[in-house]
């Protein structure tokens, strides 16, 4: 061990213990007494400690005063905070500690009042809420983290082993690194706690401005993130690449339960969610097959299986090895068509006995429930270099009375049906995005292209159906009439596309020369 080392090393000698949640605390306390710990403690913390033989020395005889105030103040003291706060190797700060008779803290463990668990209630009031706001605790944690050269700060739960296998290989004392790695740790801990209770608290106060804002598209002058590390993954986009899973909300997919299969990767969750987010955009019954978050096919149907079938018929090539989604329970004729071939993952809001015994069967079919929340998180956000992007989400959704026609001829009831359903799906495709759809199925899918017209090449070019006879939605405006004639080459009789491009009257007649309907939607779908 190097001079540095053994510096490091801190002897913990007292700790102060004050837990909302007790789990584990009775035996990690009772380690802590093996290594000759005195135990401070209040309240709760300290009748769970008693009553399982372990001896402990209230907070009320260290600082003089009881708890007060329904146990609003009772660790808010100088007896307290200057024994966290202290430098042992500062002569003036040790003379002061003397004076006052002020015993030195080592360690802190301390977490928090229930406050996220709390508003998570329905129907619960302001008035409970605040009170589950604890002042003492985040105090004693930032004391204790500031100094962490002396003192250990112990804010979860899940440390307590880790805590007692490093205690027991040093007799008693923790490294320097560790100190500081739970230094960090609590600041995270607490900074997260705030920004769940100014989140709040801003929500209540502010309701009918905030209600107003989004409306208006006017976000907020600041953002806090606060996101909880659920799993480590066993790598990135990329081998050398390391990733992690974390839960910022209790809905959506990063709580998909999984059911059977291997453990999902970075990948599988980006594919999946883009997956259940198209299939969740349709009130009927709809399944999506998704590669590298573009659809492979996307099918409607009374039934899993036809829905299925439909999207498969798409391109059977690029749906081996892909995500599928269903916003329906998945049946068991529903799960022997999807095991025929080799899927990735399967998502769906549930899936019958039956379904499930047979996806079993597939070892490496990672299966996953999602419970069903069609609600948009109010902001979504992209990571660049140096900060975040923020917008709202896109819940746009086309009917048939907001379409503009602007061709002589009016699209008949099924091209529209066609053209609202291709609509949906190009709103799921990486820009530039084209999709060539009938009623309730796609034909061709062309994405993420540089150019408009190679897209709508391409999409003509991949799809395995049928051309002739379907329509055609793009996500943007035709910049030139080149996408129209093209398109025009391979038979389609609709287009559904935003409009507002400098040349829609040259796109307008290029349609009308060909016979082919179209209409506005007045509203763009870019997905990048």
């Amino acid at each position: 061990m190097t001079e540095n080392e053994e510096l490091g090393l801190r002897k913990i000698h007292r700790a102060l213990i004050s837990v909302s949640d007790k789990t584990g605390i009775v035996d990690f306390a009772r380690e802590l007494k093996n290594f000759g710990v005195e135990i401070i403690s209040t309240g709760g913390t300290a009748k769970a400690l008693r009553d399982a033989g372990i001896e402990v020395r209230e907070v009320s005889d260290v600082t003089g005063f009881p708890e007060m105030m329904d146990g609003r103040v009772k660790t808010l003291h100088p007896k307290i905070h200057g024994g966290l706060l202290g430098l042992r190797d500062n002569p003036a700060h040790h003379a002061a500690m003397t004076e006052h008779g002020i015993e030195p803290i080592d360690m802190v463990v301390v977490n928090l009042y229930p406050f996220e668990k709390t508003i998570e209630r329905e129907n619960v009031t302001l008035e409970e809420a605040i009170e589950q706001i604890d002042i003492g605790g985040p105090a004693m944690i930032r004391s204790a983290a500031k100094n962490f050269v002396h003192v250990a700060v112990v804010t979860s739960t899940h440390t307590y082993n880790r805590i007692i296998t490093e205690l027991n290989e040093h007799a008693g004392a923790l490294t320097g690194s560790t100190r500081q790695k739970l230094s960090a740790d609590a600041f995270t801990a607490t900074f997260m706690y705030d920004g769940n209770i100014s989140w709040y608290l801003t929500r209540e106060a502010y309701a009918d401005q905030l209600a107003r804002s989004i409306e208006n598209r006017d976000l907020p002058p600041t953002i806090s993130l606060g996101f909880d590390k659920e799993l480590d993954l066993r790598y990135g986009e990329n081998p050398h690449q390391k990733a992690a899973l974390y839960i910022a909300e209790d809905n959506g997919l990063a709580n998909a339960e999984l059911l059977s299969g291997k453990e999902m990767s970075f990948n599988n969750y980006v594919d999946a969610d883009a997956a259940w987010m198209l299939v969740s955009d349709f009130d009927e019954l709809a399944c999506a097959i998704i590669k590298h978050t573009n659809p492979a096919g996307v099918g409607l149907g009374g039934v899993g299986k036809i829905a299925y079938q439909r999207a498969l018929e798409t391109d059977p090539v690029s749906a081996f090895g892909g995500i599928v989604a269903f916003n329906r329970e998945v049946d068991a004729l529903t799960a022997k068509a999807v095991v025929e071939i080799f899927t990735e993952v399967i998502v769906a809001p549930d899936y019958s006995a039956e379904a499930l015994k047979i996806l079993k069967t597939k070892k490496n079919l990672r299966v996953l429930r999602v419970v069903p929340n069609f609600d948009e998180p109010v902001l979504q956000y992209r990571q660049i270099s140096g900060g975040v992007l923020a917008q709202t989400p896109d819940t746009h959704r086309m009917t048939a009375t907001d379409l503009k026609v602007v061709t002589k001829r009016r699209p008949t009831e099924a091209e529209i049906r066609a053209m609202l359903f291709a609509w949906t799906v190009c709103k799921h495709t990486k820009s530039n995005a084209i999709v060539y759809a009938r009623e309730g199925q796609t034909v061709g899918v062309g994405a993420g292209q540089m150019s408009r017209v190679d897209s709508v090449k391409l999409g003509a070019m991949r799809a395995q159906l049928p051309v002739k006879g379907s329509v055609l939605a793009s996500d943007a405006f035709f910049p030139f009439r080149d996408g129209i004639d093209e398109a025009a080459k391979h038979g389609i009789t609709a287009v559904i596309q935003p409009g507002g491009s400098m040349r829609d009257a040259e796109v307008i007649a290029a349609a009308d020369e060909h016979n082919i309907a179209m209409v506005f939607t007045g509203i763009r779908h870019f997905k990048h």
